[in-house]
């Protein structure tokens, strides 16, 4: 793929939000409306050149050329599962990095998966998403435009998207924020955040920071462990975070917010699956308005975690549920496309390293 490196030059327009933009139309000369217009055509009516942006004047558009790039994104693979039509997007960005989203069609509408970095840094032993490290943050176009470009292929609407792919979000919280700012706008997607799911391994100023904003979003923790030394063996974060610290935020986020924490828990057999491991979870949350989503955990060659037998798994749900412990197990999807996070991306670079860009 021949790379236009033009942008290096260049200000990111799409990563403006309504007021910025504006202020920026007005020292270019221009009328204050221009700013809604052009931020329509970006995020409403999602064009790729500015000369698509038709009721603008040609001098205008060229002028907005000269100072701006609209960034845009393009599809190196997409595999669609046969089972549930889930559909896994490997996606190249400007600079040649490439970052994932999927695609999940339920009852009640399409929900998109989306990446906030290129690679990560947490170092959780579970996540392929990790072992590389983490190569630099998605700015807030590049996260918009893997929910616009799968939308574009696509040809369906989201309707819900999930902070829960590449990258820890709150790692890139100045960009994720000023994401979510575009998405909800009603010039633009216009996308209620009550319909957004962030999910983070437990950066703990972030969620007390993120309980200010009043955003609205359904917070997501990624636990998987009852104990500080179990999740310390598997999640570094743990050592900064620890489980009881971790807890006491997510209860002031409840209490600020009114929303209920949604607590992710990959169970990892032999490590944290076993019911002794269930009844010290509920003794954690006891009190708390919380969820737990239960996640058989997806098998990662280069770190050797297998999952339980399905009535392990069962029985982990069971004994959280008598202790009053709402626990759902979650409905995998993709299986036979390998739609957890990270391994695509991980495939593609390993192949890319060897000179071999085909997967």
């Amino acid at each position: 793929m021949e790379q236009n490196n033009q942008w290096q030059d260049k200000q990111d327009i799409k990563s403006l939000e309504l007021a910025e933009l504006t202020e920026a139309m007005v020292q270019m000369g221009q009328p204050k409306f221009r700013g809604k217009q052009v931020y329509s055509w970006l995020h409403e009516k999602r064009v790729e050149s500015f000369e698509e942006m038709s009721n603008l004047p040609a001098a205008f558009r060229q002028q907005l050329a000269q100072n701006y790039y609209i960034n845009s994104l393009s599809i190196i693979r997409k595999l669609t599962s046969k089972i549930d039509g889930t559909q896994k997007y490997l996606l190249r960005l400007k600079d040649n990095n490439c970052v994932e989203a999927v695609l999940m069609k339920y009852k009640y509408g399409n929900s998109v998966c989306i990446s906030t970095q290129v690679g990560c840094r947490m170092g959780c032993k579970f996540c392929a998403s990790t072992l590389a490290g983490l190569v630099r943050s998605l700015e807030p176009s590049e996260m918009l435009d893997e929910i616009y470009t799968v939308t574009r292929d696509s040809g369906q609407r989201v309707s819900n998207v999930v902070l829960m792919g590449i990258g820890e979000p709150f790692d890139n919280y100045d960009n994720v924020m000023k994401f979510l700012h575009i998405l909800s706008s009603p010039e633009g997607y216009n996308l209620s955040l009550r319909h957004l799911s962030l999910s983070t391994c437990g950066l703990v100023d972030r969620i007390y920071q993120l309980a200010e904003e009043k955003v609205g979003l359904t917070l997501s923790i990624s636990l998987h462990a009852p104990n500080d030394e179990i999740r310390s063996q598997t999640m570094p974060i743990n050592k900064r975070y620890p489980i009881d610290e971790l807890l006491e935020a997510c209860r002031y986020y409840f209490n600020k917010t009114g929303r209920r924490i949604s607590f992710e828990y990959a169970l990892i057999e032999g490590v944290n699956d076993e019911v002794r491991h269930a009844n010290e979870l509920a003794d954690r949350l006891r009190g708390m308005s919380a969820h737990v989503n239960l996640i058989p955990v997806n098998p990662v060659k280069e770190r050797g975690f297998k999952r339980g037998s399905r009535q392990r798994i069962e029985a982990f749900q069971k004994a959280l549920e008598a202790r009053g412990v709402n626990a759902t197990i979650r409905r995998e999807l993709g299986a036979d496309i390998n739609a957890a996070c990270g391994q695509l991306r991980r495939e593609y670079d390993q192949q890319r390293s060897q000179g071999r860009e085909e997967l």
